[in-house]
């Protein structure tokens, strides 16, 4: 609880007092609604009684007369019941014979059934009548509803205690869900207080299999800040190669260039100078590479559109295919499935496609062999690049996933180290994977995506 303009409770407060507050508003309407079916329920035994008695008196009228009316009042109240009124009134409103006051403070007009207050000896409360004329008198009968407020009493009382109840049940479950909300949001806002500090490592602990909207809040934000850790880690192993890789590079166009700068001879600066482009392209490709892997990294789903694997790995096979038989390659196009359309990003895994094929027409010229298949199931599809090259071992595998990994044998190539880790990205994007595997000889470059 804090203090600011008035008084503010904290999250926790504000979920303790709603919970008790939604716990005596339903039940206050739940007593309501038993108090009112209760009460209409007694009412409309009273109202059934008074009717059928009414209904009895006057047949007994129309064939007994007025003897039979009297004789079977007379016989009609038990001993002791102070509540039933049953008498006959004059046109003056003044009791003839029977249980009832002496004389009747309401009008003389029939009524099927009534409640008032007719105030008589024997009457201390409401009573539910009703009131028929027989010859030139009234016939008037009725209950009083004492027992019913009785009743109605010792049900509001019972009530009342209900409603006490379970308001201290509504304040005890308040101060324990309080507890809980309180102790799940802790857990998140200490981790997000981490992580504001620059800790990434730490997670927020997920209930075993509750499933519930915090455990879901927890898995988001794991996940974010798994990512944002590996984003940071792979930014701060960017940042490390790039001053280590560009270095090199920079320092050969600086010295290059104060050479050609010295050399008075045309055609001795005309072959420092092409040396300059050489050295100025590979410093573009590896940015060029570098903002290519972050474009992909950040590119959102909905930029993905239907493709057809097939239709794409058949516009790359005839960009391809005339370009490694020209330098003597056997460029195979295998077709193991024909998946349908599906979601992806047709630029990105274009690019990731041609860099798998770049790669092995660059490093497996050994071979002169390459395949490009297309294969898949249900799951899954699968486009990889075979070569029959010297291929990678598979403990230098991990080493030509990550940024600017160059193995010993490819550093007396021109290239950067990226091509791997953008395939990889790609992948990565279509929540998909990059597998480098044994082609006895040569290496099978795979991606595998999620159908």
């Amino acid at each position: 609880m804090t203090l600011g303009h008035g008084m503010r409770l904290s999250v926790t407060a504000r979920i303790a007092l709603l919970s008790i507050a939604l716990a005596v508003v339903s039940n206050l309407v739940l007593v309501g609604f038993v108090w009112k079916q209760t009460h209409d329920a007694a009412i409309g035994t009273v109202r059934r009684e008074t009717i059928e008695k009414s209904d009895a008196m006057r047949a007994l009228y129309r064939t007994g007369g007025m003897d039979a009316v009297r004789e079977a009042i007379g016989d009609g109240r038990a001993p002791g019941d102070t509540s039933l009124l049953l008498a006959v009134f004059d046109a003056r409103s003044r009791r003839v014979f029977g249980y009832g006051p002496a004389r009747l403070p309401v009008p003389l007009t029939a009524a099927t059934f009534r409640v008032a207050d007719l105030d008589g000896s024997d009457a201390t409360s409401d009573v539910g009548y009703a009131l028929h004329r027989i010859g030139d008198d009234w016939l008037i009968v009725g209950r009083s509803l004492d027992l019913v407020q009785a009743e109605q009493h010792a049900i509001e009382r019972a009530l009342a205690v209900a409603i006490l109840l379970s308001l201290l049940l509504g304040i005890g479950a308040g101060l324990v869900l309080a507890q809980y909300v309180g102790r799940r949001l802790g857990r998140i806002a200490a981790v997000i207080e981490a992580a504001g500090e620059g800790d990434l490592s730490r997670r927020v602990p997920v209930g075993g299999g509750h499933g519930d909207g915090f455990d879901r809040l927890a898995e988001q934000l794991n996940r974010m800040l798994q990512k944002l850790e590996r984003v940071m880690v792979e930014l701060r192993v960017v940042t490390d190669s790039m001053a280590h890789d560009l270095r090199s590079p920079l320092a050969r166009l600086r010295t290059k260039t104060e050479q050609a700068v010295l050399i008075a001879d045309p055609a001795q600066r005309e072959a420092a100078l092409g040396g300059l482009l050489v050295e100025t392209d590979l410093v573009m490709r590896m940015l060029t590479m570098v903002i290519e892997i972050s474009r992909s990294e950040s590119v959102s789903r909905d930029r993905f559109t239907l493709v057809e694997p097939l239709e794409l790995i058949e516009e790359i096979a005839d960009l391809y295919g005339p370009v490694a038989e020209e330098a003597g390659w056997a460029f195979t196009v295998t077709i193991d499935a024909e998946p349908p359309a599906m979601p992806l990003h047709r630029e990105l895994l274009s690019q990731a496609i041609t860099n798998l094929i770049d790669n092995a027409l660059k490093h497996a010229a050994a071979g002169r062999q390459l395949v490009l298949r297309l294969s898949g199931d249900a799951t899954q599809i699968v486009i990889q690049v075979e070569d029959r090259g010297n291929g990678i071992a598979e403990q230098d595998r991990a080493q030509a996933l990550k940024r600017f990994g160059r193995l010993d044998a490819a550093r007396t190539t021109p290239g950067a180290g990226l091509g791997m880790a953008l395939i990889e990205a790609v992948a990565r994007l279509h929540n998909g994977r990059f597998e480098l595997a044994d082609n006895a000889p040569g290496l099978i470059a795979r991606i595998v995506l999620p159908r």
